[in-house]
């Protein structure tokens, strides 16, 4: 069986555990705390990065989130993600590439530094400021996917892709901890409702951090 070494709010670990999910591929949680740099973890990736997922028998070690996906997606035929023309796999790549780099950047990492990194690891207060700046850009993030969804059923097109699984990975992490405003973004809490909704969405909203709750809203598949 394959090992998922993951933080549960590393957003690019969910979004691993969505698509695995979504393919009916079965695997073990195996919990990093990657700021502790375990010469176990460092010798499996040397970046001390999650997710990496391991498959002991076959002596498969995988590492970063996009390659893990383009992997189970060469590998296993079920629940396409990345699918459709070379034009709609290059948008799906494109949607990827945003919110794994852009709103990693500008919202999620902003919080995960400010609102759990500062409690848990530095014993310090979060940044005002810091925290201001991101949910002002995850406004911004929101404005977009409205407008996709405006134009699309799902983020890149027609069907559910790994843009869509990649951009919940974010916003869950972001919502988690306390940034996301959904007022005024009618289509983006829609599409989120309904991927909330999803089986493979389900176990990422049991999830608790010891010591960092999330907002009564957070595992309301209706709000």
């Amino acid at each position: 069986m394959w090992q998922l070494h993951h933080f549960p709010l590393c957003p690019f670990s969910r979004k691993v555990r969505l698509l695995l999910s979504e393919k009916g591929v079965a695997y073990e949680l195996w919990r990093e705390n990657p700021w502790e740099a375990r010469d176990e973890f460092r010798n499996l990736n040397p970046a001390i990065r999650t997710p990496v997922l391991r498959e002991t028998e076959r002596g498969i070690v995988l590492i970063d989130s996009r390659a893990i996906c383009e992997y189970f997606e060469e590998t296993i035929d079920k629940a396409p993600m990345i699918n459709g023309t070379a034009a709609n796999r290059a948008e799906i790549r494109r949607l990827v590439a945003l919110f794994d780099e852009n709103f990693y950047a500008d919202v999620t990492e902003k919080l995960l530094n400010e609102r759990m990194k500062k409690r848990i690891v530095y014993r310090q207060s979060p940044d005002s400021r810091s925290l201001r700046e991101a949910m002002k850009l995850a406004h911004e993030h929101l404005d977009y996917i409205d407008y996709l969804i405006d134009h699309r059923p799902w983020l890149a097109g027609a069907t559910m892709s790994l843009a869509d699984l990649a951009a919940a990975a974010q916003i869950s992490v972001a919502d988690y901890l306390g940034g996301i405003d959904w007022s005024n973004h009618e289509q983006a809490r829609g599409w989120y409702s309904v991927f909330k909704s999803r089986p493979s969405f389900r176990p990422l909203l049991a999830e608790r951090m010891d010591v960092i709750q999330p907002p009564s809203h957070y595992a309301d598949v209706n709000a």
